[in-house]
């Protein structure tokens, strides 16, 4: 949400966050699977950075502010994993 010269962001980001420290009904280590960073982009500029580990819980909830910011602007979301997968996605400022 777009407020003046503040947008505000909340997400919820899909993911497991495996620690690798954690055991299955077997008795045996899940492996670790876990966001390392996440980056928010508004106008080619990156507005937030954050650089992950194991100790974020699944489906991790982000919420921040940045200056700037104009209601219908685009949001670019990306981050990338421990295993080399990634995901971005383009969000609607509202």
């Amino acid at each position: 949400m777009a407020n003046g010269e503040t947008t505000n962001v909340q997400t919820l980001i899909r993911h497991p966050m495996e620690s690798g420290f954690v055991r299955d009904a077997k008795g045996e280590f899940i492996p670790a699977h876990f966001i390392q960073e996440l980056t928010f982009e508004y106008d080619g500029r990156k507005v937030f950075v954050a650089d992950w580990g194991t100790a974020v819980s699944k489906d991790p909830y982000v919420k921040f502010s940045f200056k700037g910011g104009n209601k219908g602007g685009d949001l670019k979301v990306r981050w990338i994993d421990n295993k080399g997968e990634t995901d971005t996605t383009r969000v609607k400022i509202q």
